[in-house]
């Protein structure tokens, strides 16, 4: 929110927006705005105000610089022509050596839309107006979850340009906010059977027998998918009664680190040591891929979901989940066999606090309507 100074009229304002001082001012008949980039302090007030006087000045003697470059420093000027598509581009190079994989496609999706909107337009253009329209046109098309995943990235985005001096206000904070996600509710978990009976149909399947020690492993382990994929014999004890999770892959080539950026360790069941000892090779090197993709390499998870989970849910009359569900079902069948929370979250890599936020309700036994009707 802006807080803007009363001035008289003809008078440039002072104004904070975002902790960050500007200058606001109208002549003949048109409103001017030029963000100074320099936090709001007591020395930068008088520096302000000492630029606001030398525009009153200008006004008054009829030398008032329409393109306000004048009343610009050498930073300012340079940042003031960086045009939107660049900026998200740079911020977008910025996010790729941090970002592999899946959790780039919030940024790169955005490249398209970006450069059909705002054109040529330079980012100290986008004023919450813009950036509202902007936000109008994506609801077209997109639901209200994605669509405030795209803004945050955009507001993330203005922040990091303002760390490097590309601009000096962020106008997508109040538009993010402006988008409500309605709640939905949580996929059902696996039942028992259901979990028999999906590993059973993999392990009996001539087309995709292949995923079927993948896919006990993901709901035994509660380990996420890319976790799984990029687990390697070095990661297993020499008996396999115990694993290292600290990396992850995606889409059949990225590596990384694990989600929350930290490692862990737990005991296998037996039913899993067994069936890991049973699946690795008499000679195996210890950078092996414990599940690899058919052909060998990293598994692709997109492909993995469409060609071979899809297909045999279907197959089997199993209502559809995404195979993240496997985690999900995980965890909530451990609490119900009476698991500690804390214990879960050091086996998943969960935040403990968003651990209880999700499943409260499980962790606490689930509230009961009272009887009203009983004797």
């Amino acid at each position: 929110m802006a807080y803007r100074a009363r001035s008289r009229r003809g008078t440039v304002g002072v104004e904070n927006l975002q902790g960050m001082l500007r200058l606001r001012w109208s002549h003949a008949g048109k409103r001017y705005c030029i963000a100074l980039g320099i936090p709001d302090t007591k020395v930068n007030r008088l520096v302000a105000e000492s630029k606001a006087k030398v525009i009153e000045g200008d006004l008054v003697t009829g030398n008032f610089d329409l393109t306000l470059s004048k009343y610009k420093t050498m930073q300012q000027r340079r940042a003031s022509e960086i045009l939107v598509t660049d900026l998200f581009q740079r911020f977008t190079d910025y996010k790729r050596k941090k970002l592999q994989g899946q959790p780039m496609d919030k940024f790169t999706s955005l490249k398209k839309p970006i450069a059909e909107f705002f054109g040529n337009k330079t980012a100290a253009a986008v004023d919450e107006e813009m950036a509202d329209k902007f936000r109008e046109r994506l609801a077209v098309k997109l639901s209200p979850a994605t669509q405030k995943a795209r803004l945050i990235a955009l507001n993330a985005c203005w922040k990091w340009a303002i760390k490097q001096g590309l601009v000096s206000v962020n106008p997508w904070g109040d538009v993010v906010k402006a988008v409500k996600v309605p709640p939905s509710q949580k996929p059902k978990p696996f039942t028992k059977q259901e979990v028999k009976t999906i590993i059973d149909g993999f392990r009996g399947d001539r087309h995709y027998a292949h995923y079927a020690d993948f896919v006990e492993f993901l709901f035994s382990s509660g380990c996420r998918m890319g976790e799984v994929i990029g687990l390697r014999w070095r990661h297993l004890s020499n008996d396999c009664s115990r694993v290292w999770i600290g990396e992850s892959a995606s889409r059949g080539k990225v590596r990384k680190m694990t989600k929350t950026g930290q490692a862990r360790q737990f005991r296998m069941t037996q039913r899993l040591q067994a069936m890991l000892l049973d699946r690795r090779p008499g000679q195996f090197k210890d950078d092996g891929l414990v599940f690899p993709a058919p052909k060998g390499g990293l598994l692709d998870d997109h492909l993995f979901r469409s060609r071979a989970w899809i297909k045999m849910l279907d197959k089997l009359g199993v209502e559809y989940r995404h195979p993240y569900s496997c985690r999900h079902t995980f965890i909530c069948h451990s609490l119900d066999m009476g698991v500690k929370p804390m214990a879960i979250a050091e086996i998943t890599g969960h935040d403990p606090q968003v651990l209880f936020k999700h499943y409260a309700s499980s962790i606490q036994g689930g509230s009961e309507l009272p009887d009203l009707f009983s004797a």
